[in-house]
């Protein structure tokens, strides 16, 4: 009955000891919606789990663009990253990781069974490598694309 409980007890202890703090605030945030539904407050823990990806998006890209808004990065940078090679790497990168992050949220609609796989990976990348906790999603999009080629070779 309350091994949802545990396990994010579980997944808090860890991220404190392995002193990553934003899985921590997580899984703190997570914990007290859970309390919450107990008290019969369902809706913030169904609203988080519905919207809460679009809204970590969201979040990320307006922090992203500040830069843009403070006037530290302006049109002439921006084209001038069309000029080097690391330039058009991140170009390239950044265009790839867009598309695998798509089809992660693709992935993680339709093949839900693979998430517990993608928690799993993402939070030993972040505990025991320093890692940031958007790996579900990236993770998702690299495992929907090796899915698609497996698919096209068999």
């Amino acid at each position: 009955m309350y091994t949802e409980i545990l396990t994010l007890l579980a997944v808090l202890a860890l991220a404190y000891f392995g002193h990553n703090m934003t899985v921590v605030y997580a899984t703190g945030i997570v914990l007290v919606l859970k309390f919450a539904s107990q008290l019969g407050f369902t809706a913030p823990l169904a609203q988080l789990g519905a919207h809460g990806l679009n809204w970590g998006i969201i979040l990320l890209t307006a922090a992203i663009l500040v830069p843009i808004a403070t006037g530290n990065i302006t049109i002439g940078t921006m084209l001038d990253s069309f000029k080097s090679f690391p330039g058009l790497v991140a170009i390239t990168a950044g265009l790839l990781a867009a598309v695998a992050g798509g089809g992660g949220v693709k992935l993680l609609a339709a093949d839900t069974e693979l998430i517990p796989a993608l928690i799993i990976g993402t939070m030993v990348g972040v505990i025991a490598f320093k890692g940031v906790a958007v790996g579900p999603l990236i993770a998702g999009g690299f495992t929907y694309f090796v899915m698609f080629l497996w698919k096209s070779v068999h």
